[in-house]
């Protein structure tokens, strides 16, 4: 056999292995529609859809059916921000009152860098007083957000924030006196040939449009509505396609946009006033997955899931577009990115587990947490860092009459994984299940003795 068949054959298997993976992902998950991309380097191991991109009428998805991004547009209104810095227009360092004199007197303190970071302490402007019916401007956006005191001051902490990014959607219009939208078709979209993106529109024609949807009591349902303009912040409300996904991956692969000097700042994790560090950069997240760094983000709005996952060593990019809003896109790349290169099998498809075991079962710890947070065998700065969204969801976890599982524990190389203010030794994995299917996997991020520094995790 020639070397050249050789490697067909190879690649025949791994992508007939991936669709087998996705097509029982989808069945067990019950998601209508979904488009995959993956690439190894540039050159493209498979690009196609599956199942339906719109249930009613019966359209297959395809790798051009057009899907809402939620989040992973984010990384998109960094890259602007960056280029803007590159130009002198602004500087990561400046106090965003500048532009946004509606906050001078809560923001002060609050940075372009921290908005960009989820470090700015910024209070989120989706709670109970919003109204996701009503058409706000811009402008009104940005006077609602400065209307709520700050969560925390700049810089303390990091917590996830929408609103963040609305305002610097706002920032890119106030400094360069063009719609963030318009900005990103001039100076992302068109140069990279990225044809079908774009910022979401309720009222144009758009080819190969994906229909969301979601599940209500085990029936599937239409995605819920919500006011146009709410569909053209800077937040994640812009329209990709997996093909047009593929060209970003192999620009950021050539490190062209925005610019080598920028993709290194975007893929520092940030760190926090007090020198302790939380793997997040400029729009992604920065974690390891089984000793390899993943950059990735997902996405999830008005009954759409996205992510893009890039492993730089193995050279893997994976991108998982899906239309439903309680898809778990997230395990299905980190899933297939195992598929390829085995020493990136994901915690939740580990069948035999490896590595040391913590002292105290990872269940065991999420309790004594919950219980008595001051004698846990955590870090200090990690207990600072506790939250109630945090404890919240560890109390979901153990409160569910869930079955665990050890998933395994890897030794991390010496100086090369932090989280918060400790170097990691380890990082362990368990798995709660439970009885109607699916779960989440729950990482610890260890020091060398055994404590606690930091836990994430992901649904399945």
């Amino acid at each position: 056999m020639s070397v050249f068949l050789f490697f067909i054959l190879a690649a025949q298997h791994d992508t007939a292995a991936i669709s087998r993976y996705v097509r029982a992902e989808m069945e067990r998950q019950r998601i209508p529609g979904l488009s995959l991309a993956v690439l190894r380097g540039d050159s493209i191991v498979l690009s196609r859809g599956y199942g339906f991109a719109n249930v009613e009428l019966h359209v297959p998805a395809s790798d051009s059916t057009v899907y809402q991004s939620g989040s992973m547009g984010k990384q998109f209104t960094a890259t602007l921000v960056e280029m803007l810095v590159e130009q002198g227009r602004l500087r990561l360092d400046d106090s965003i009152v500048r532009w946004l004199p509606e906050g001078a007197n809560v923001w002060p303190g609050v940075t372009v860098r921290r908005l960009l970071t989820h470090t700015a302490g910024i209070a989120e402007y989706t709670d109970s007083t919003f109204d996701y019916r009503k058409d706000y401007t811009e402008d009104e956006l940005v006077k609602f957000a400065a209307s709520r005191p700050l969560d925390f001051p700049p810089g303390e902490r990091w917590s996830y924030s929408n609103t963040g990014y609305v305002l610097l959607g706002a920032l890119i219009r106030r400094v360069s006196g063009v719609f963030y939208g318009d900005l990103l078709r001039d100076s992302v979209f068109g140069p990279l040939g990225m044809r079908d993106s774009r910022v979401i529109t309720e009222a144009d024609i758009v080819p190969n449009r994906a229909a969301g949807y979601r599940l209500e009591d085990g029936v599937l349902k239409n995605q819920e509505w919500v006011a146009p303009s709410l569909n053209t912040t800077a937040d994640g409300a812009l329209y990709f396609t997996v093909r047009d996904l593929t060209r970003w991956a192999v620009a950021l692969n050539h490190r062209r946009v925005p610019s080598a000097r920028a993709l290194d700042t975007a893929w520092t994790p940030v760190r926090l006033a007090d020198g302790a560090i939380y793997p997040y950069g400029f729009g992604w997240y920065l974690q390891p997955q089984r000793n390899q760094l993943r950059i990735s983000h997902t996405g999830s709005w008005q009954g759409f899931k996205t992510v893009i996952a890039r492993y730089p060593k193995s050279g893997l990019t994976v991108i998982v577009l899906a239309n439903l809003a309680e898809a778990q896109v997230g395990a299905i790349a980190f899933g297939i990115a195992g598929l390829l290169d085995p020493a990136l099998q994901p915690p939740h498809l580990v069948t035999q587990a490896s590595g040391p075991q913590p002292p105290v079962a990872i269940p065991a710890l999420l309790q004594r947490i919950l219980a008595r947070p001051d004698s846990a065998p955590i870090t200090p700065r990690f207990r600072r860092f506790l939250s109630q969204d945090l404890t919240g969801w560890f109390s979901r976890l153990v409160s569910e009459g869930r079955q665990w599982a050890f998933a395994g524990c890897d030794v991390v190389r010496p100086r090369e994984v932090f989280y918060l203010d400790a170097q990691i030794a380890y990082v362990c994995h368990a798995r709660s299940a439970r009885a109607s299917g699916g779960g989440a996997v729950v990482t610890v991020f260890y020091t060398s003795r055994w404590r606690a520094a930091g836990i994430e995790g992901y649904g399945y």
